[in-house]
């Protein structure tokens, strides 16, 4: 019977020494753990990507209408021909343009020579000097008759060069003039800035060359302004000099 009870309180003595070590054991067993120190990944670096590529529009192709084009000169035609002084002939340092019909090796613009000719291929030399257009017209036609059949010059002036009168001496700027209408003794002396104080008013000379033969004539400027001997206030002609003193 004591044996038994000794039994019964031993185990009553281990329960009671085991139950506080047990109860702390679960009590920190069940104790929530700290959260685990997770650290957040980064965003990733990402780049925005570049604008777009700037395109620059192309402009629009020019064109030409049909009637500009039609309008615009073809290269290489002929011009048409300016106006030109009553009596005129052909000078030198005149500028031409020979036109050939079908013919474009012989085309082209040319110069008068001092000598008064013009040059073209196989046709060589051509007097042109001291002609109208229309009878170096005939010129060409004759010579060009020789190697085509049927040629159809043209012959256009440019550029009139050879109209020159002079003036020299007592004005503001003298030199040659080119005239291409008609020109009187006054006038000239208006393009060429006018006389200066000290000229010589009254014997203004004009001269002239007629066929080789040279001629004077005295105009008196001061009676001219006066509206007096008009007469001497002419039209001058191409290779006229005027000399002011």
């Amino acid at each position: 019977m004591s044996t038994r009870m000794l039994t019964i309180a031993a185990g009553l003595m281990l329960t009671m020494n085991v139950s506080p070590a047990w109860s702390q054991g679960s009590s920190e067993a069940t104790e929530a753990a700290p959260p685990a120190n997770v650290t957040a990944a980064p965003p990733a670096n990402t780049t925005a990507a570049p604008p777009p590529a700037t395109t620059t529009a192309a402009p629009p192709a020019t064109t030409t209408s049909a009637a500009t084009a039609a309008a615009a000169p073809a290269a290489g035609a002929a011009i048409a021909a300016p106006a030109l002084p009553a009596g005129y002939v052909i000078g030198p340092d005149d500028i031409l343009q020979i036109v050939f019909w079908r013919e474009k090796e012989l085309s082209g613009d040319v110069v008068v020579r001092p000598d008064g000719r013009i040059s073209l291929p196989l046709l060589n030399d051509i007097m042109a000097a001291g002609r109208t257009p229309e009878e170096l017209r005939n010129t060409l036609l004759t010579e060009a008759s020789r190697y085509f059949g049927n040629p159809n010059p043209t012959v256009v002036v440019k550029e009139i060069r050879s109209r020159k009168v002079f003036i020299t001496g007592a004005v503001e700027k003298p030199g040659p003039y080119i005239v291409t209408s008609p020109t009187t003794v006054l006038q000239l002396i208006s393009m060429a800035g006018g006389l200066k104080e000290y000229a010589d008013k009254k014997n203004i000379l004009v001269m002239r060359n007629t066929n080789g033969k040279q001629s004077g004539y005295v105009v008196d400027y001061s009676a001219i302004l006066k509206r007096q001997n008009l007469e001497q206030n002419f039209l001058l002609e191409p290779g006229d000099t005027v000399l002011v003193r």
